[in-house]
């Protein structure tokens, strides 16, 4: 917007100096010259509308005109536009089963359709799906487990390091048959409202109760009292955790590390690739699909030589 309003008062500008031109009747080079301009300014503005048309008309916030179906990555070196690649690697062998690159800038909604394209490519239906807390939505989680697949991925409270406070949600005890929350002061937070959008329900205490706690000013300074969520599938979020910690999911999880994380270490390292060359989700996927078969040949002539692998491909 701010963009398209400075072009405006430009074109603006250019109007007013090509009037008082004419009225000084100036050379004609110089009104080639301001002609030009505006030309070029009219030009600007037409494309300025038509990205701010196709935001709209998509609900997004920012495009990228270079190549409009890349996201805004965020990293260690700050946010950037790029693609989210995504590997299903098999954890005898360390093979990549399935490769596929997303226009999402998280890994939130991936879970269950790259181990569904894992399972298309194998022909059947693997036993144990394992992946790091990014890919730790309730919802997505559902999906796999439903197929009576094992999930072994750990919710984001169990992969953070950070020990929750006296305070903490994991500190309050929510009482099934009366659906409501008991703080650690022992007050009361009843349930108020569900929020559709982020799947869950908001509990909330009293405003005069809280504000007499001895605990108000540490447990939370909000005026209108503590509250406290409880997501509508917190049930199967339990189940899931409860899972995960068990010690055949943790030593599944411990491998996933070296598995998962090898043919990008490959790629970066040895292959040198930093970015994708081409531009357009079609193209970076293509380049993806190049790459994971460059690594799962490298991992073939590791695991049974060069020889095993030529007698293999010839059979």
């Amino acid at each position: 917007i701010k963009r398209l309003e400075k072009i405006d008062n430009r074109i603006a500008e250019i109007l007013s100096e090509c009037e008082a031109m004419d009225q000084a009747e100036c050379d004609n080079s110089s009104i080639v010259k301001m002609e030009k301009e505006l030309t070029d300014n009219e030009a600007l503005k037409a494309k300025v509308v038509d990205i701010l048309n196709k935001l709209d008309a998509e609900g997004k916030e920012s495009i990228n005109t270079t190549d409009s179906d890349c996201t805004k990555i965020h990293g260690r070196q700050g946010s950037h536009a790029g693609y989210n690649a995504q590997n299903v690697v098999d954890g005898k062998h360390g093979l990549i089963v399935s490769s596929d690159v997303v226009s999402e800038n998280n890994d939130m909604n991936q879970l269950a359709e790259q181990i569904d394209n894992a399972n298309e490519t194998l022909g059947r239906k693997c036993k144990t799906a394992c992946a790091d807390s990014g890919y730790s939505d309730v919802e997505e989680l559902e999906k796999v487990d439903e197929q009576d697949i094992k999930v072994v991925v750990p919710s984001i409270r169990q992969a953070s390091t950070k020990k929750p406070g006296e305070f903490d949600i994991s500190n309050f005890k929510y009482d099934r048959s009366q659906d409501c929350f008991i703080c650690p002061g022992g007050k009361v937070l009843k349930y108020r409202n569900t929020e559709e959008k982020k799947r869950r329900k908001v509990y909330r205490v009293k405003r005069s109760v809280c504000q007499q706690c001895q605990h108000f000013g540490v447990c939370t300074t909000s005026k209108i009292g503590r509250k406290v969520t409880r997501l509508l599938k917190e049930d199967l979020r339990q189940k899931l955790e409860q899972q995960y910690q068990q010690p055949d999911s943790q030593e599944i999880y411990k491998l996933r590390k070296q598995k998962v994380e090898l043919p990008f270490g490959h790629m970066k390292y040895n292959l040198h690739v930093s970015g994708f060359l081409l531009r357009g989700l079609d193209g970076v996927k293509a380049e993806m699909s190049m790459l994971s078969s460059c690594f799962n040949i490298v991992r073939m002539i590791s695991i049974i030589g060069v020889q095993g692998l030529l007698a293999k491909l010839a059979n």
